[in-house]
């Protein structure tokens, strides 16, 4: 008989350390690919990548039966676009540019049924295994994981305000609204940028709450998986097929 997936990440957040990759071009195969190689989570954008509802199920189809969690970032924290996404299957969800604690209130807000939220009610979505699984509505809150982002430096100043917000299970900061925020667009390790990351992460880990980090920069994944962030993506598909395919033709045209 169908049931609510279990959230292994909301599982395992905070207690180890996870690392992902950010999934941006719309390709089940690749995504499966990489759910194969040992990745415990990918998040799947719609933000800033060309991934519709029809790619989203498609990259979900393609990791249910892989050890690798997925992650669903919504175009924007809206109600419709968070009920379509959560409709589709998504349990854990990263909501962008969260600016304070209403904007992280609400966010949760989307993710719960009334009364506790403003969810939107079907039973017969493919969350909801086509209205196959019994007390859906009774189970299916307990495994969804809402992680809000912090993208520019107001944000960062009320991080203890965002992160205690009721639902919000962890708070991610994203280095390259950050670094445009503060006015250095496209320098993500400018010394500026990174010492406001790093208060911010001691800060969070202060009040206890987890904490992820997006970085396709090698040198730095490497200090944040050392410095203990709870969850590191590490690179996105493109830098990674990008870097392979570079490589591999600088190696042929020296040879």
């Amino acid at each position: 008989m169908a049931d609510v997936r279990t959230n292994g990440f909301k599982r395992d957040l905070g207690k180890r350390q996870m690392l992902g990759i950010f999934s941006t071009l719309a390709s089940p195969t690749l995504t499966e690919l990489f759910a194969q190689v040992g990745f415990d989570w990918i998040l799947i954008d719609t933000e800033h990548s060309p991934n519709e509802p029809g790619d989203v199920v498609a990259q979900l189809q393609a990791m249910s039966a892989l050890p690798a969690e997925a992650i669903i970032r919504p175009a924007w924290n809206d109600l419709v676009l968070v009920k379509r996404v959560l409709d589709l299957g998504a349990q854990t969800l990263l909501f962008p540019y969260v600016q304070n604690a209403e904007e992280a209130a609400r966010a949760v807000s989307y993710t719960r049924y009334p009364p506790h939220g403003v969810r939107g009610v079907s039973g017969s979505s493919r969350a909801a295994a086509y209205g196959l699984i019994p007390d859906y509505f009774a189970k299916v809150q307990q495994e969804i994981c809402v992680i809000v982002q912090i993208e520019t430096i107001e944000a960062l100043a009320d991080i203890e305000k965002i992160a205690a917000v009721d639902g919000v299970d962890a708070v991610f900061i994203g280095p390259a609204d950050l670094a445009a925020s503060m006015g250095h667009l496209g320098n993500t390790q400018h010394p500026e940028v990174q010492a406001a990351i790093d208060d911010g992460f001691r800060r969070l880990k202060a009040i206890g709450k987890p904490a992820g980090y997006l970085t396709n920069n090698e040198a730095e994944a490497v200090r944040r998986v050392a410095q203990g962030i709870d969850f590191v993506g590490v690179a996105n598909d493109t830098t990674i097929v990008v870097r392979g395919s570079k490589a591999l033709l600088s190696a042929v045209k020296a040879s």
